[in-house]
């Protein structure tokens, strides 16, 4: 590229992107898309469709992780972000604000348990080096117990719990601090808690990366149970499953567990503004009082964003959308179900609300499955850690319509993966 290219700031071509994406970005990430044959560049993007830059169109059931529950582009969140340009600017975290305020406020009232206090941040891995910061302060003690399918982000403490492989890589992992255990396994759980020396269990309520599966009635209680009587506390990380997903607005609402600490993000961007936060109890929370720049975040809590934010709560709290989110999942699981019946390739669905797991008959099958769905016109993320897994996240707002596309799209791709499976014997993609 040249220096006039660049002073242009214009790219005319896909493929021109492309290039110099690999050039100067993501080089391997371009790699391993082009080796799947996806080589995607996001061009137009609205409501819950995205378009390639080639004009191929895609249902987006990826969503980002939940960064974009609400659609693309949503038309009340975009202007609510337009109104608050008009007066607000990101603000300066070293003093009080009212957006802040206001949105710690609506925050304390819609979570579980007593979080009286936000501490916010730019991402969820960000919230998570927050609430482990938190969580060894208030009890004095440094061990951290996490799943070992789970992920909390790339950052430094939170990329060394949970499946740990990119810390390690980096020579960041800490094995003797941050011990895993097996998902939905209590005496694990209880082994690794019973010397009372961990401050605290960081859990996803639904783990993502794995491919969503869905935890017995008993264990998140019984996690939460044990921490109490080892004095552990009980980190709850809703980032991609908080904000309605599950039918309620927090994931934990649906066993009943009160966290010591929440992190939530991605979908409290509303897609448009980097918002996330960790919400603390008054006795994990006392460092702000003791330590006050004991953690700073220049763009945690922007004032615009926090307008945003407020936006987002209230849209995934009203009951038109509670309902709407019960009512597609019924109606979309049914959907998929009789899908499965006519295609054993198709083995498993993980269901909570409109989170779906859903699980193929090949070590890639998830990955095969990604593949063939974007050629018939769907964006779903394969598991990362679990790839015959497909993460598949409709929108909080779609409708029944769109489901309807959605399932004929994805029946149409089956046959295409089931055969891509017995063509590829293996790959290595792992994102987070």
């Amino acid at each position: 590229m040249t220096r006039e290219n660049w002073r242009s700031g214009v790219f005319k071509t896909k493929k021109e992107i492309l290039s110099s994406s690999h050039a100067h970005v993501i080089p391997g990430r371009v790699e391993r898309f082009a080796q799947m044959q996806i080589p995607l560049v996001i061009g137009k993007r609205e409501g819950y469709y995205l378009w390639d830059m080639d004009g191929h169109e895609l249902m987006d059931f990826h969503l980002n992780g939940g960064t974009f529950n609400l659609g693309h582009r949503n038309p009340l969140v975009v202007d609510v972000l337009r109104t608050a340009l008009d007066s607000l600017d990101i603000g300066n975290h070293h003093f009080p604000s009212a957006s802040r305020a206001e949105l710690a406020e609506k925050l304390t009232a819609l979570t579980p348990g007593n979080l009286e206090y936000t501490v916010f941040a730019a991402s969820g891995s960000e919230a998570n080096d927050v609430a482990i910061k938190s969580a060894r302060v208030a009890t004095g003690r440094r061990k951290i117990v996490a799943l070992d399918c789970a992920f909390h982000g790339r950052t430094g403490m939170a990329g060394a719990v949970g499946d740990d492989s990119a810390a390690r890589y980096f020579l960041s992992d800490y094995p003797a601090e941050f011990i895993k255990v097996p998902y939905d396994d209590l005496e694990a759980m209880e082994k690794a808690l019973c010397a009372a020396d961990v401050a605290a269990v960081l859990i996803e309520t639904i783990p993502a990366t794995c491919g969503f599966p869905i935890p017995s009635a008993e264990y998140l209680p019984g996690v939460k149970s044990l921490c109490a009587k080892y004095g552990s506390l009980y980190i709850a990380d809703e980032v991609q499953t908080g904000l309605g997903r599950t039918g309620q607005l927090w994931a934990v609402d649906v066993w009943g567990v009160a966290p010591d600490i929440l992190v939530t993000g991605k979908g409290l961007s509303g897609g448009v503004y980097p918002m996330a936060a960790a919400l603390l109890s008054q006795k994990v929370g006392h460092w702000l009082s003791d330590n006050p720049w004991g953690h700073v975040s220049t763009f945690g809590g922007s004032e615009i964003g926090c307008h945003v934010a407020m936006a987002v709560l209230d849209i995934c709290s009203r009951q038109d959308t509670v309902s709407n989110i019960n009512d597609i999942a019924a109606y979309l699981g049914a959907g998929l179900k009789d899908i499965q019946s006519r295609h054993p390739f198709f083995k498993q669905i993980h269901q909570q609300g409109l989170i779906f797991g859903l699980q193929f008959d090949h070590p890639n099958g998830g990955a095969h499955m990604s593949k063939a769905l974007y050629d018939k016109g769907i964006w779903a993320m394969f598991a990362g850690f679990d790839l015959s897994r497909l993460q598949f996240k409709p929108g909080l707002l779609v409708d029944t319509p769109y489901c309807d596309e959605a399932l004929q799209r994805f029946e149409s791709a089956i046959p295409f993966a089931e055969k891509s499976g017995r063509k590829k014997s293996s790959m290595s993609m792992s994102p987070g």
